[in-house]
């Protein structure tokens, strides 16, 4: 990919410094850090509690399932709430929610109530996880948009700041912070404490981490409750809002009342109407089986080796390998358009996992792990920072939390799939899942390319006086 280290157009270097030193940052940045490192400790720790009470890996991997799939299907609707209302509005009964169902499961954990009792606390427990990534990223966008909040380090209304694709970088390898660190903590608090501490511990950062990020209002994007009648307001459209079907909308400059992208009496569209997030949540689903199947399956092939002891350290490879990659790329100015890197990426992320299935030693699985986990973060930061040319402010927490509902679904699925292929096959068939998952995702985005390019920017002004009707101009 050919890239420059130079300077970006607003004369500056989009550096970590940079970014940092973006006024309001670190307000949010700790309270979310806290926050979001719940939910890399909520999967894991049910494993380990539910595993002690019913003997069983198979129902504790189930309900730990349960979760996963629910929040899935529940985090884009939280993000559509927190556009529309705002975050703190969802957030705030989000994190009650969510510390009372695991409160809830973790008692009848221990009181070892039957199956379908630890799916009904499983269900609100993972459908009420709080999306604190993607309103962090929401937030990054709010500042750096530059037309948001009237200005910033974009240096003018309504012109992206080159620190966008720096910001998308930085999240990426804050989420796999929290990866290593959340397992470790769970774990250790499980083994080293009581089997139910890691679940109590995610509750009780959940709600202090929760609540802290929430009363940082100063720095959360503007609700649009008026989007559900006239969507993007009268005079401007927003990217994503015009035209069906490319992918994007159009950027306009109407004139009269109404003029805006769709007019008055018309209901905002789901960010997952846009076909370009569509064709993202199908590439974060193939990303997702990748975390997924590569959890299993280094696992069970450190089991089938002997060597148990091994797994943390080649999944901390992998999940280093992520870091590292993830590091480098909010650090470098891409010539290269974003839509195209993005297909670049992907196809490299699915070539490295083509050999996984085959190796037999520790050494080789590392050095693939880290290969595959190098390969991962550029998909995950090119993907994110697509999301900002196409969709509207109003639908993007709902866009990022679309990206990581799939993920978390992708992973569920794939933790299920390498198991019983494990199970029935032999360890090494675990590997297969990401292959197969982001194979198939590559396929759907080289298919549908086009939908994942921004729309140019259009102009266009009324005819005349009284006309609602607009006509484009050089």
């Amino acid at each position: 990919m050919a890239a420059t280290v130079t300077k970006s157009s607003s004369g500056r270097r989009p550096g970590y410094g940079s970014l940092l030193r973006t006024p309001g940052a670190w307000t949010f940045l700790l309270p979310g850090f806290a926050a979001r490192q719940p939910f890399a400790m909520l999967t894991l720790s049910i494993v380990l509690l539910v595993e002690h009470t019913t003997g069983s890996y198979g129902t504790a991997g189930a309900v730990a399932a349960a979760t996963g799939v629910s929040m899935a299907l529940f985090a884009p609707q939280s993000g559509r709430l927190a556009d529309r209302w705002g975050q703190a509005a969802v957030l705030v009964p989000g994190v009650l929610v969510h510390t009372a169902a695991v409160a809830l499961l973790t008692a009848l954990a221990l009181l070892e109530a039957p199956l379908w009792a630890l799916f009904a606390a499983a269900v609100p427990a993972g459908a009420s996880v709080p999306q604190v990534g993607p309103m962090v990223r929401a937030r990054w966008a709010a500042l750096l948009s530059g037309g948001e909040r009237g200005g910033g380090p974009g240096g003018g209304r309504g012109e992206p700041s080159p620190l966008l694709s720096t910001a998308a970088a930085f999240e990426s390898v804050t989420d796999e912070l929290t990866f290593v660190i959340g397992p470790v903590l769970a774990t250790a608090l499980c083994i080293g404490v009581h089997p139910a501490a890691g679940l109590l511990a995610e509750g009780a950062l959940t709600f202090l981490g929760g609540l802290l990020f929430a009363a940082q209002r100063r720095t959360q994007p503007s609700a649009r409750r008026g989007a559900g009648q006239r969507g993007a307001g009268a005079g401007t459209a927003e990217p994503g809002a015009g035209t069906p079907g490319t992918g994007t909308g159009t950027v306009g400059v109407a004139s009269g009342p109404g003029a805006g992208a769709g007019g008055r009496g018309e209901r905002s569209a789901s960010a997952l109407s846009v076909p370009g997030v569509r064709v993202l949540a199908v590439l974060f689903l193939g990303i997702g089986s990748v975390f997924g199947g590569m959890q299993v399956s280094l696992t069970a092939f450190t089991e089938a080796i002997g060597h148990p002891g091994l797994n943390g350290a080649l999944y901390g490879v992998f999940a280093g390998g992520n870091m590292l990659a993830g590091a480098v790329s909010g650090a470098i100015v891409w010539r290269r358009p974003a839509h195209r890197r993005l297909l670049i990426a992907y196809t490299a992320l699915a070539l490295v996992t083509s050999p996984l299935w085959a190796v037999d030693s520790a050494a080789a699985v590392g050095a693939l792990g880290l290969l595959v986990g190098l390969s991962i973060a550029p998909a995950l930061v090119t993907g994110y920072t697509l999301v900002e040319s196409l969709v509207p402010a109003a639908v993007r927490t709902e866009a990022f939390t679309w990206l990581t509902g799939a993920v978390a679904l992708g992973q569920a699925l794939a933790a299920t799939a390498s198991g019983r292929l494990a199970d029935v096959f032999g360890a090494n068939a675990g590997f297969t899942v990401p292959l197969a998952g982001t194979g198939l995702a590559l396929l759907v985005a080289v298919a549908l390319r086009t939908r994942l390019e921004p729309a140019v920017p259009v102009r266009v002004a009324a005819r005349g006086v009284d006309h609602r009707r607009a006509a484009a101009v050089d």
